[in-house]
């Protein structure tokens, strides 16, 4: 279960050290592979163990691409998909197409997702974290998935 944040430094190289308090997730199903994409909605990167990345892959390739949507988001995210590994120290490289897209620079910051962890340049982070207290929930119009919900 990847939860919590961190921030974290990217070094010269562009890796990565994961925190030891993540490093558990991220390790637990299949060792030290790793797949990194980019996201489909946001100006971040997706951090997946490569277990779940398989699950995640089989079900885009299922999906009928003479769909234009479908087939963008294919290419988004099966297109920009890298495989990695996190060494011995805990860290991660960030393939550079990768980092470009996403801006990160020297600090980034590591946010769980339950199933994947996000990858975000952390000036980026702070103003969308800081845009989401902005916008008022309004109950009445919550979708149905979050009906059950109590929080």
């Amino acid at each position: 279960m990847s939860r919590g944040s961190s921030h974290i430094s990217v070094d010269a190289k562009g890796r990565v050290s994961i925190p030891t308090k993540h490093r558990h997730a991220l390790t637990s199903e299949g060792g030290s592979a790793l797949v990194i994409t980019i996201s489909a909605t946001d100006r971040c990167l997706l951090l997946y163990t490569a277990s779940t990345w398989v699950e995640v892959e089989a079900k885009l390739v299922s999906l009928p691409t003479l769909n234009p949507q479908i087939r963008k988001l294919k290419r988004m995210l099966i297109g920009h998909a890298d495989d990695v590994a996190m060494d011995g120290n805990g860290r991660v490289l960030l393939p550079p197409a990768l980092r470009e897209f996403a801006g990160i620079g020297k600090k980034a910051v590591l946010v769980g997702q339950g199933d994947k962890f996000e990858v975000w340049d952390e000036a980026h982070w702070v103003a969308e974290r800081d845009s989401m207290y902005d916008l008022e929930l309004d109950e009445a119009n919550l979708p149905e998935e979050l009906a059950s919900l109590a929080f």
